[in-house]
């Protein structure tokens, strides 16, 4: 029923927009949909398995994903930002990491000016190691820290991602220091935890399911409120004794300023292939936690996390 009237819901909204706003996706023309993260990673999935099912209510319009890595994901921001608010540019942003980069330094975008599409994922972060690591809990880490103070290496997609809060956090919540190595993006990160060039890895939990699956990687904890079903051997932060929350709550925005008959469009075609059943389907195939969420409300959540972090860049700036 609710899938019947996002479909309605579609339908009136192509055959009452303009004839301008109908013609906005030539066939010869894609839209353009930026992502802040390299192939492979989290953002990158999420980008190019939702817009297969987003086309289908958008007649005539095709998409094509540029990666934009560098920077934490910055030069992906600012192509939304300052691109044409024509229709044919689209980008993928999450919650915290698009929100911290205009804290922590100067950028050509406001969070606050993107034009919210709606969420599709919240992926819980979760810290890894080797399956051969002599680390097998939250407190096996701590405990290395105190006894190495600031040795312990722990990869994350960089300064002030999600990854690097989660680190931040459980500093605060323990005691401890690590040594931070950013890389761009979490492939990266796998690849230089398998080759024993860091001792812990960050990143979010569908990221490494398929090699917790198949005993390559362990995950000592995830920073959820409750385990997520597709890893629910895996304890959370909290259940260890640790007050420790942390993921990445993932969507799709556009440039500021879009017209209304083109957002609401695109709005539509988000919600309707969040009901999709093959959507829902294939994002469990995935392994990707789903969490729907209307442009109003995932705007909410982002201007809420971007207070709090403002907040809490004000006690203590998060710099490396």
């Amino acid at each position: 029923m609710q899938r019947r009237h996002l479909l309605c819901a579609a339908s009136a909204f192509a055959f009452a927009a303009p004839r301008s706003a109908m013609a906005a996706w030539p066939a010869d023309r894609p839209i353009q949909v930026l992502v802040p993260g390299p192939p492979g990673g989290g953002m990158d999935m999420l980008a190019r398995n939702i817009l297969r099912h987003m086309q289908r209510q958008l007649p005539g319009a095709s998409f094509v994903v540029i990666n934009r890595p560098a920077a934490g994901g910055q030069q992906a921001f600012e192509g939304i930002a300052q691109a044409a608010p024509d229709g044919f540019t689209i980008g993928a942003a999450q919650a915290p990491n698009s929100i911290t980069l205009p804290i922590e330094r100067q950028v050509r975008y406001r969070v606050q000016d993107f034009t919210f599409l709606g969420n599709v994922i919240e992926d819980p972060c979760g810290l890894w190691v080797r399956a051969d690591s002599p680390l097998r809990s939250v407190a096996d880490l701590v405990a290395a820290a105190k006894t190495r103070p600031g040795q312990v290496t722990i990869g994350t997609a960089g300064v002030g991602s999600d990854d690097h809060l989660l680190q931040l956090s459980l500093q605060e919540a323990t005691g401890t220091e690590y040594s931070h190595v950013p890389f761009n993006g979490t492939p990266p990160i796998i690849t230089n935890l398998l080759s024993r060039s860091i001792e812990v890895g960050s990143f979010n939990m569908s990221e490494g399911l398929g090699l917790l699956q198949d005993g390559t990687i362990r995950a000592l904890a995830q920073g959820g409120p409750e385990r997520w079903a597709a890893t629910a051997a895996v304890p959370t932060f909290r259940e260890q004794g640790f007050a420790v929350l942390g993921g990445s709550t993932r969507g799709l925005v556009a440039p500021p300023n879009l017209p209304a008959e083109l957002r609401d469009r695109l709005r539509v075609a988000v919600a309707a292939a969040n009901a999709d059943p093959e959507w829902i389907a294939e994002a469990a195939r995935l392994n990707l936690p789903r969490r729907p969420m209307s442009a109003a409300d995932q705007e909410a959540l982002f201007l809420e996390e971007d207070a709090k972090l403002r907040a809490r860049w004000a006690r203590r700036p998060w710099r490396d």
